[in-house]
């Protein structure tokens, strides 16, 4: 293991028993088909998870909707970019040729997407708990407080809130299509509400761009009438 990763894992705090595993969470679609996309989805549940354990224990007069709406704004690219800078992320990333000359290994939305799998390779290293006590001093230095209720709600909160409201199973997003070369991906997303069902689609240069543009579509439809 380079030097690199030996000064990212005393960031972490967390020695890898399989060093692989790290060394997959920093690689991009781009640099290698062993990529992390799958450590991803698994890193974005488990921080989920982990972050609304930590609002559950902080946050205690909070009602459901306004705790969904705080962890969106803590599990947020823009915070989870924040994170991956303070990591040194983008010094070990891996990222092909096309993408390095592009910038991509500063990119928010790749930074974003290696932090999650970063938590996702820690919980298959060594567990869940391992997993939550790094989201947990990882956030250590981030403000959480119930005025962050008040930022405005991305589509996809919104969405969660709309169907949450009306006890409601969460909709379901998959990657329907992948176009162009990897260091320059759009994906096509699929937003499933199965109680209606109604599928509505969105395009993004990233998957949680798509995610968020299937559901805002989602949000036309419903406010148009469909599903009432």
């Amino acid at each position: 293991m380079n030097d690199g990763l030996v000064a990212l894992q005393q960031r972490l705090q967390h020695d890898f028993a399989t060093p692989q595993l790290l060394t997959q969470a920093l690689t991009h679609r781009s640099f290698s088909i062993d990529h992390n996309e799958r450590l991803e989805f698994l890193g974005d549940s488990v921080l989920n998870l982990a972050v609304a354990d930590l609002l559950y224990a902080q946050l205690k007069a909070l009602p459901e909707g306004d705790l969904s709406r705080v962890r969106a704004n803590l599990v947020k690219q823009d915070t989870l970019h924040q994170l991956a800078l303070e990591l040194g992320l983008p010094e070990v990333l891996r990222v092909g040729e096309g993408e390095a000359r592009s910038g991509g290994h500063k990119r928010p939305s790749i930074l974003a997407d290696a932090l999650e799998a970063v938590i996702g390779a820690v919980h298959l290293d060594a567990g869940f708990a391992a997993a939550q006590a790094l989201v947990q001093r990882l956030f250590k230095g981030v403000e959480i407080n119930p005025q962050m209720e008040a930022i405005g709600k991305d589509a996809k909160t919104e969405l969660q809130e709309w169907l949450q409201g009306r006890k409601m199973k969460l909709p379901l997003y998959r990657v329907v299509g992948t176009l162009g070369m990897a260091h320059k991906q759009t994906f096509d997303v699929e937003c499933e509400i199965t109680e209606f069902g109604l599928a509505e689609r969105g395009i993004g240069g990233s998957r949680r761009a798509a995610e968020q543009a299937a559901a805002t579509a989602m949000l036309q439809t419903l406010k148009a009438g469909a599903g009432k």
